[in-house]
């Protein structure tokens, strides 16, 4: 297997409002490759799926559980600084996320905060130091 990540799908309770919230909440552009099931958004290299939360976890043979609890993992956005991550978190909340922890200094020396989208999903949104963005908005890592 090649050391990549292609899609992240996020099961959604409610399609239609998921959408809203990250097309005109928050401003990202849906691909024409979604239908009335599933919607794509390309993420700079990754592209993220908002899908049904049961059709998800039925194509998965997963139990579907409930919404809004830990799912053992969160997404990342790195800004460019501290005051970025600030005005993000802010639009966030104006679009109908919850704040889960307001951005602070961290242990590991950047500054980070969290929301939720609107089925729970968490999202750090962070200014770290040691990875610089690249022009294009893509971290690097150090070798």
């Amino acid at each position: 297997m090649e050391q990549r990540l292609s899609i992240v799908a996020l099961g959604v309770v409610d399609l239609a409002a998921s959408r809203r919230f990250y097309e005109q909440g928050l401003g990202w552009t849906m691909s024409s490759a979604g239908n009335e099931s599933i919607v794509f958004m390309d993420m700079g290299g990754v592209v993220l799926g908002l899908y049904g939360r049961d059709a998800l976890a039925e194509d998965a043979k997963l139990p579907p559980g409930e919404p809004g609890g830990f799912g053992g993992f969160t997404l990342a956005h790195n800004a460019r600084s501290r005051e970025e991550v600030d005005e993000i978190l802010s639009e966030a909340a104006a679009a109908g996320a919850k704040i889960l922890k307001p951005a602070e200094d961290v242990f590991w020396g950047g500054y980070s905060g969290y929301f939720a989208d609107p089925d729970g999903h968490p999202w750090e949104v962070a200014w770290n130091p040691f990875f610089p963005l690249r022009e294009n908005g893509t971290l690097a890592l150090p070798a």
